[in-house]
């Protein structure tokens, strides 16, 4: 089934009426009725970047799979879709973000909410997320140039340890706790793009099927 409403949100590539189709994230959440789809699970991109070259190598349609973008800290609307999407259709949902304290702040929100916004973070939160990527052990798996990895900033340490202090990492989320430590160690970033400096597609067809296959965190 199509969606009635759309706004200038989120964007999503969706499987639930033609795959590869993108299409904004509707701002009424309560008027979407009839939601039925063959996807396997969701996956939350970060960039818009990202979301166009899975769209231009068919990445929803071969995967049968739903890939959302909120392109960078997502809206209400599209956390309250989302979070509708995964207890409806009961799929396992991803996000791939940026490895810097940026990328995993965002990361927190679909999972956690919205420090901003922390009154209502249960009717927005996504506890079932899951974390693809980017890690800190693909640094060395994937050998990403060198002239990819930036330094940390001081507003980058800053973010970081600001992130570790808060109590749901330590109580819900250790493991993404851990790995956010290993990143401030070692005061290293880059995009997600620098994963396809030696192939366009690799991301489509290498990284994101190999993650979702795992499991992940």
């Amino acid at each position: 089934m199509g969606w009635l409403r759309f706004a200038e949100a989120g964007r999503i590539i969706s499987c639930i009426t033609n795959p590869n189709t993108a299409y904004m994230i509707p701002v009424c959440v309560e008027e979407i009725e009839d939601i039925v789809s063959v996807a396997k699970y969701i996956l939350v991109v970060e960039k818009e970047t990202v979301f166009q070259r899975l769209a231009n190598d068919k990445f929803c349609g071969t995967h049968q799979c739903i890939v959302i973008t909120g392109r960078g800290y997502p809206d209400v609307p599209t956390r309250r879709f989302l979070q509708r999407l995964v207890k409806q259709l009961h799929l396992p949902a991803y996000c791939l973000v940026d490895f810097d304290p940026y990328g995993f702040d965002i990361l927190t929100t679909y999972r956690f909410g919205s420090m901003q916004m922390a009154y209502d973070a249960k009717l927005m939160r996504v506890p079932e997320m899951r974390w693809l990527g980017v890690l800190p052990s693909d640094l060395e798996k994937y050998q990403v140039p060198e002239r990819c990895l930036l330094s940390f900033t001081t507003e980058d340490k800053k973010k970081a340890k600001a992130i570790l202090s808060r109590c749901y990492l330590h109580q819900e989320a250790p493991q993404w706790r851990l790995e956010l430590e290993i990143m401030l160690h070692r005061g290293k970033k880059f995009e997600i793009e620098a994963l396809s400096a030696s192939s366009l597609s690799f991301l489509s067809e290498v990284y994101i099927p190999l993650k979702v296959q795992e499991g992940h965190i």
